[in-house]
């Protein structure tokens, strides 16, 4: 978790108790050090947050602080929103709950008038395609992707031959009614795109890829010949 997001975390816990909680009980439920607690406390007193009590008394935030105001235009409110309703409607469970999370965010520090205009919104997303149901979770060749580590599948082709590989995972595409793995192939020893739906397992290895993703997707943008600011397809 990022220090920005721990701070949101952290309003979020006082707004929710009305009388002083002990700092030992939120470092508890932030999953951080009373001292790193401490810390964070101080710092959204010196943004404007009006936090009251002390170590050893418990902490307290008067009510009414917001953070400062987000500005967007409409079209970049709209924009905003249908992206986050279109990955709640078509995405794993996990990403589903961050994009509404994001969302319920951003709504919670805008002005009114952008929060109308937000709620309001009157682009709506069409029925979505059903999903070919994955057998793994999404959200672990996800983590795959952020933590730069080799993912060993089991996998059938298309002709229902099962495979097992060792790949350096690198991107996720998402379209209408599959999603697909982007990674380079050990086996193959080339760049190799696995339909999520035909994994039939994926284990986590505690090996790291040779190459970042970010440096893997620059290479095979360059390989299959797509501008940076292309979609995938």
């Amino acid at each position: 978790m990022s220090r920005s997001e721990r701070l949101l975390d952290l309003l979020q816990l006082l707004r929710r108790h009305r009388q002083p909680v002990s700092g030992r009980a939120l470092a508890e439920e932030l999953g951080v050090s009373l001292r790193t607690l401490y810390r964070d406390v101080a710092s959204l007193q010196a943004m404007g947050a009006e936090i009251e009590g002390e170590a050893g008394l418990g902490y307290v935030l008067k009510p009414g602080f917001h953070l400062p105001p987000l500005m967007f235009r409409p079209d970049e409110l709209q924009a905003l929103a249908l992206g986050a309703r279109w990955v709640a409607d078509r995405a794993d469970a996990a990403l589903s709950e961050a994009a509404l999370s994001a969302l319920s965010r951003i709504s919670a520090v805008l002005p009114p008038d952008l929060k109308a205009d937000l709620d309001a919104s009157a682009l709506l997303l069409g029925p979505a395609k059903g999903f070919v149901s994955d057998s793994v979770d999404t959200a672990l060749l996800r983590q795959a992707i952020r933590g730069g580590r080799k993912l060993r599948l089991s996998y059938r082709d298309a002709s229902d031959a099962a495979s097992e590989r060792v790949i350096w995972p690198f991107a996720l595409a998402f379209f209408e009614g599959v999603r697909l793995l982007l990674g380079w192939c050990e086996l193959r020893e080339s760049f190799r795109n696995f339909r999520t739906d035909r994994i039939v397992s994926a284990e986590l290895l505690a090996e790291r890829s040779p190459k970042r993703p970010p440096v893997l997707l620059k290479e095979w943008r360059i390989a299959e010949g797509i501008k940076a600011d292309c979609k995938v397809g």
